[in-house]
């Protein structure tokens, strides 16, 4: 199932963006592009949106299973063009979305599939998730230079924390139930990340809805999706586990030749399993048990 365009897909697929979780994966490269996709394939997704650049190959199993789109994640506003673009065809399903080289988390996903943990959400009245993204990074460099590995992924335990989030039409209150979160290599290799980028905040999972809108900054212009939980109680919350931001200052000139290892004394192998998650408080299970 391979698309030319968006578009093109939109038409094909009306049935299938009408039937909910659907995952899209923006394939920015080459990197662990397959298991990626399998990844959420396996977590009980309905279907699997791959957005990628036409000369990049999937494997069979993938090609049968996965809808491609070519498209191009190389123009500034990438992102939030294609998930504009398909919300209102995807309105009122569930939609997850991510980047290649990315692991989506959530408390008990080992056992609980993403329909299960959906049914509670829903039944919380929560519209969207917010998960953190926790920066995964090869423990050696030498061997693994793009900083992608992962038999080898590091994760950093601790040095993340909040700040409140600024409200520009209200100078004197920050945001209600809205923070902006810090951590991680962002944080660690500050010098090198514009500090419109530095946030690790990510809301990949919402309830489409006709007109809602995604910003560049992984926030919606309904403020009610960006909150971490609802007035009365906390709610679930997730974490995306990304080898994104590693792979960026391993590529790019300005700081390739300036990092020998990203492992410090707070680094820990991940283990791959939401329990470490959980442990760390990177993410809660809420009022889910």
């Amino acid at each position: 199932m391979q698309y030319t365009s968006l578009n093109q897909m939109i038409t094909a697929e009306a049935a299938t963006l009408a039937k909910g979780p659907i995952a899209i994966v923006m394939v920015e490269d080459d990197v662990e592009v397959a298991t990626t996709l399998r990844h959420h394939q396996q977590m009980g997704f309905k279907a699997v949106i791959a957005l990628m650049p036409e000369m990049f190959d999937l494997p069979r199993d993938l090609q049968e299973t996965v809808i491609r789109v070519d498209y191009s994640m190389s123009d500034e506003d990438a992102m939030e063009r294609a998930i504009n673009t398909l919300m209102d065809p995807m309105a009122g399903q569930w939609v997850y979305y991510c980047y290649n080289a990315e692991y989506f988390f959530y408390p008990f996903c080992e056992t609980r599939n993403i329909i299960e943990m959906l049914a509670f959400h829903n039944e919380e009245r929560r519209d969207a998730m917010l998960a953190y993204v926790i920066d995964l990074y090869a423990e050696d460099l030498n061997r693994h230079p793009d900083a992608v590995s992962l038999d080898g992924a590091h994760m950093d335990r601790s040095g993340y924390y909040a700040l409140a989030r600024k409200d520009a039409e209200n100078h004197d209150h920050p945001k209600e139930r809205q923070l902006d979160f810090f951590g991680g290599l962002r944080w660690r290799y500050e010098e090198h990340v514009p500090a419109a980028r530095r946030k690790i905040d990510r809301i990949p999972l919402f309830r489409a809805k006709r007109g809602l809108k995604i910003r560049w900054d992984h926030t919606f212009d309904d403020e009610e999706y960006n909150t971490y939980a609802c007035p009365w109680h906390h709610n679930i919350t997730s974490a995306i586990c990304s080898f994104r931001t590693a792979k960026a200052l391993k590529t790019n000139p300005g700081s390739k030749f300036e990092i020998d290892s990203f492992k410090w004394h707070n680094s820990a192998p991940f283990e791959w399993h939401s329990r470490q998650l959980l442990d760390l408080g990177l993410m809660e299970p809420g009022q889910w048990f």
